[in-house]
């Protein structure tokens, strides 16, 4: 029997469809939600994308062009179909990699970028429904977790496919490749202004949240009083009464201490796992209280020690508390063929070789390898072998042309600027 026949009524009219026998069977556990290609091409009342969209869309001409098999590959170890405890199947890779182009591409957060899928047949289409959605493709606080999984790997190979779809679309030609702007910025972190007052404050109520959670009773906490130290703080610098905010610190570093102390002596009742997950905000505490204002590679964010304070020589905001960055364009589309972050604030010069090992990474799907590298005199004494830098420190063996090209660095200034604000 190759089927029967159903009949029932939708809007007084009968409507008859074939059910194959064992339609009500249910199918093994899929690792990965099927793509939307996997779909059957025509469902009951609902009517295709492509029949819905005009074709000529940026968007839609982008996604035939994207290779999207090969990034599926090359980001499929990276993004496990199932958790070790089971679950419902993972997202396709296709969606998470449109979710983020699209989030970088028009400047937007996590929960807005979902929301505006939802409404947009446009963005349906380029990350692979068949069928218009009226559901959000996902939570906003997965794709946080997604980046986390895909690091800089997986982002480096985003961006890899980003330089050979623009080649394959001719949108740049891969001789002018060779030739590259280098330059670093100052990638601004989410944190707050890093006061020490404040800083203590955040760290003795960072510990004894982690006793409270873990069981462990301290002979003092300090509820009460240690908000109210912060705020003095903050009075006695406004009123710039020095002598009393110094002596207010320094109160501060002996609650501190005090619970730090006391939490220390109590953490071998506690599992292994938990001690040391406990020992990492300790260790960041003793490092609060050990600091100075006069000390260099200071802890500015509890949550976030990699940070460092650079002075950038800008007259609107002379310092700026974030991780260096080192981009890399081209030298006439001013396409990004290379960004990577150097924590520790390194001198220039001395992340040009890893940054030109990085875009000659990127950059050897199109038989490209960057030839010249044109710096700022930030990038003084430093060579790299097999790449000519130029630079203005180099004024006396210059010739005409290269000058010319010396003259086109600054065309790297506007790419960090759309960077830095929409990323």
């Amino acid at each position: 029997m190759q089927g029967f026949i159903c009949v029932f009524g939708v809007l007084e009219l009968p409507v008859f469809v074939t059910l194959r026998p064992g339609f009500w069977q249910f199918s093994p556990m899929r690792t990965r939600r099927p793509a939307a290609e996997q779909l059957p091409a025509d469902e009951l009342f609902r009517s295709r994308l492509e029949n819905q969209i005009d074709v000529r869309n940026p968007l839609v001409q982008l996604s035939h062009r994207l290779p999207w098999s090969a990034l599926e590959q090359a980001l499929s170890p990276r993004l496990p179909a199932t958790t070790g405890a089971g679950g419902r199947p993972a997202l396709p890779v296709r969606l998470i990699a449109g979710l983020l182009y699209l989030k970088h591409a028009y400047d937007l957060s996590d929960e807005a970028v979902c929301e505006r899928w939802l409404e947009n047949p446009y963005w349906q289409f380029f990350t692979g429904e068949v069928v218009f959605q009226t559901c959000v493709p996902c939570d906003p606080s997965s794709l946080t977790r997604w980046r986390q999984r895909l690091g800089e790997a997986g982002m480096e190979a985003l961006l890899a496919h980003t330089i050979n779809t623009a080649h394959t679309m001719k949108a740049v030609d891969a001789r002018k490749l060779s030739r590259v702007i280098v330059d670093t910025t100052v990638k601004e972190k989410a944190i707050a202004h890093p006061t020490d007052s404040r800083l203590l404050e955040v760290a003795r109520k960072k510990l004894v949240l982690l006793a409270k959670r873990h069981g462990i009773a301290l002979r003092q906490t300090d509820a009460r009083q240690g908000p109210g130290l912060s705020r003095k703080a903050g009075r006695y610098a406004h009123a710039r009464q020095f002598k009393r905010m110094r002596k207010v610190l320094r109160r501060q570093r002996t609650i501190l201490g005090r619970v730090s102390r006391d939490l220390q002596r109590k953490l071998a009742q506690l599992e292994p796992s938990v001690r040391e997950r406990i020992g990492v905000w300790l260790e960041r505490a003793q490092r609060l209280l050990a600091q100075r204002p006069k000390d260099k590679q200071k802890l500015y964010a509890l949550h976030a020690p990699e940070v460092e304070c650079m002075s950038k020589g800008k007259a609107s905001s002379p310092y700026e508390c974030g991780v260096k960055v080192g981009i890399a364009v081209s030298a006439r589309k001013g396409l990004i063929v290379g960004a990577r972050s150097f924590p520790g604030h390194p001198y220039d010069g001395d992340t040009l070789a890893e940054q030109l090992e990085q875009a000659r990474g990127l950059l050897q799907d199109v038989n490209v390898i960057p030839k010249v590298a044109i710096v700022d005199l930030g990038y003084r004494g430093r060579d790299v072998e097999g790449v000519q830098i130029l630079h203005r420190g180099k004024a006396k063996t210059l010739t005409r042309r290269q000058w010319r090209w010396i003259k086109r660095r600054q065309a790297v200034e506007p790419v960090i600027g759309h960077l830095k604000l929409e990323v």
